[in-house]
């Protein structure tokens, strides 16, 4: 399917020249005479780069075509993640350099969506809360009863969020994977 400029937004899928990118930045120039130009930033689905591109407003792009199916996380080691899908029980992997920032919320037997392209998974979409074991997280000092103070907690899959004072060593929490925020301790 073909997307006109005015189709494109933050998170849109496209494809060039065969390869699918997220749009990750957006802007749009209005030139005279009703012409305007779009700006984006766009990541590689397959790879990982980051490119810039412009398109005037009668330029045409593809959509990529890329399917959604839910899997479970399994586990990770130094080069791959591996995901089992739900409804063959097939194992799929991913570089993991392709998931960034995402393997930090990453627990075993975590249900996320796949992204497929070509058959082959290109990456995957978290829920938008997981809960995370502390690992490690300070003493709050005491006679300090202020709600905004925080500190640093190490989780489970080793990143660190700052948490309220009250949260400690064992405590579950929920976090926000697109912001990497404290949300609320699990009752």
């Amino acid at each position: 399917m073909a997307l006109g400029v005015t189709d494109l937004k933050k998170g849109t899928i496209i494809k060039l020249e065969g390869v699918p990118y997220r749009i990750t930045e957006y802007s749009q120039k209005v030139m005279g005479r009703g012409g305007s130009i779009v700006n984006v930033k766009i990541k590689s689905l397959t790879d990982g780069r980051v490119l810039e591109k412009t398109f005037k407003g009668n330029d045409s792009i593809d959509s990529a075509d890329v399917a959604y199916s839910s899997v479970q996380y399994l586990y990770s080691d130094n080069e791959k993640a591996y995901f089992m899908d739900g409804q063959t029980y097939e194992t799929k992997e991913l570089p993991i350099d392709m998931l960034g920032d995402q393997t930090g919320y990453l627990i075993e037997g975590l249900d996320v969506q796949a992204q497929y392209f070509d058959g082959n998974i290109i990456g995957v979409e978290l829920p938008k809360n997981v809960f995370l074991k502390v690992t490690h997280a300070e003493n709050a000092v005491k006679g300090d009863t202020s709600s905004a103070v925080t500190k640093d907690a190490k989780l489970e899959t080793g990143i660190s969020v700052k948490v309220p004072a009250f949260i400690k060593t064992g405590d579950v929490i929920s976090v926000d994977t697109t912001t990497g925020n404290y949300r609320e301790r699990k009752k």
